[in-house]
């Protein structure tokens, strides 16, 4: 709309203009947002996941791995 067909309006004609794009304007913004909350809902998934590993315990070594450790700790016995 051009502003020369603002100029051309009554007071109550703007007034009623302004009030449908105001609800215009909300009635987009939601759908946006519903559009975003969605996806961010989605990206959770993938942050729930990544924490879940994150927290899973470490395994912790055989018996025989941990002797053979120790045995290279050791120092070598000295010849008598």
């Amino acid at each position: 709309m051009a502003k020369n067909d603002l100029d051309s309006l009554s007071i109550e004609e703007l007034a009623a203009l302004r009030e449908n794009a105001t609800d215009k304007l909300l009635e987009k913004v939601s759908a946006r947002r519903a559009e975003l909350e969605a996806e961010l809902e989605k990206l959770a998934q993938y942050d729930r996941l990544a924490k879940k590993s994150q927290a899973a315990p470490v395994a912790k070594a055989k018996k025989s791995d941990e002797k053979n450790s120790d045995e290279a700790k050791e120092p070598i016995a000295k010849a008598a």
